[in-house]
């Protein structure tokens, strides 16, 4: 009887064995292939403004508490000069940072910086081009752009045992250049497209336009013969355009009209929420932009 049940155990237990470490693992693997990422776009305002009441030292404070309370693992800036830069970094724990100055592409005007959760995100590469005729020319403007102009990007690697690796892209379009915002969409798409079939890729910005515009199109819609178009996350959550979704709070809270800051991704993501979020303390606003969120799964 002994030798009966001792040859059942032996048969047994690295059976259950097995069985509980093929479980274990696809239930890890399921966890990590469904883990969130957690982006957000925020024009800051820049922090030279005369903005009185709404300068810079009045609502630094408050740009920092909305980015600890929303706590996101990418995010894209823009309107950020030297100095706000270094007080994000400094403030903000826990995160990469990776940003030039458009003007000569180290310090001087404004980045459009990104940052990324350490724990979450491994740097793998990095770098800039500018939304010109000209883009490996730093400072270097074309079109009718009122102002110089760039991308920033991240090569970012998932710590988890995936170690899925993206492509992380921010902008900010010019505001008064109709040209120019085309050109720099179709330059972007352009790019986009050469990298899509190796990497997923998430864009963040400020694009100063509607979706009802050309470059929203040039982006977002099959009008270039080639390539695939990006994914505009908030209109997968939020179908049906409404009239009060500006996202340039104009400092009191503002809500009517169009988004012009906008959280696009390729197809290998999928939207699982997005919103804009009206932070605000007693009627102060942390920027003249409310920051836009999303939240992304890759497939």
């Amino acid at each position: 009887m002994m030798t009966s049940l001792l040859k059942k155990r032996s048969m047994t237990e690295p059976a259950l064995w097995a069985w509980f470490l093929l479980t274990a693992t696809f239930a890890l693997h399921a966890a990590d292939r469904q883990a969130p990422v957690k982006v957000m776009s925020f024009n800051i305002r820049y922090g030279a403004a005369n903005d009185g009441e709404n300068s810079w030292k009045h609502r630094d404070y408050l740009v920092l508490e909305t980015l600890q309370n929303a706590r996101p693992d990418l995010i894209g800036y823009q309107e950020v000069l030297k100095f706000q830069a270094e007080f994000l970094q400094k403030n903000l724990k826990g995160y990469g940072f990776h940003g030039v100055g458009r003007d000569d592409g180290q310090e001087k005007g404004e980045y459009v910086p990104l940052m990324w959760r350490q724990e979450r995100f491994e740097l793998l590469d990095s770098g800039h081009f500018w939304l010109s005729e000209t883009p490996e020319i730093p400072g270097s403007v074309s079109w009718d752009s009122s102002l110089t102009r760039m991308l920033s990007w991240v090569l970012l690697k998932e710590t988890s045992p995936s170690g899925r690796e993206f492509i992380f892209a921010n902008t900010h379009f010019d505001h008064r250049g109709t040209q120019a915002r085309l050109e720099s969409a179709k330059l972007i798409r352009k790019r986009a497209n050469t990298i899509m079939d190796q990497y997923p890729v998430i864009l963040t910005g400020d694009f100063n336009t509607t979706e009802e515009g050309d470059p929203y199109a040039a982006l977002c819609k099959k009008t270039q013969p080639q390539g695939t178009p990006l994914i505009d996350a908030y209109r997968v959550i939020h179908p049906a355009p409404m009239d009060d979704e500006a996202s340039f709070s104009r400092w009191v809270g503002h809500r009517a009209g169009k988004r012009i800051d906008w959280i696009l991704h390729s197809n290998d993501f999928v939207t699982l929420h997005a919103n804009i979020n009206y932070t605000q303390e007693r009627g102060r606003y942390p920027s003249d932009h409310y920051p836009v969120e999303a939240t992304l799964r890759l497939k």
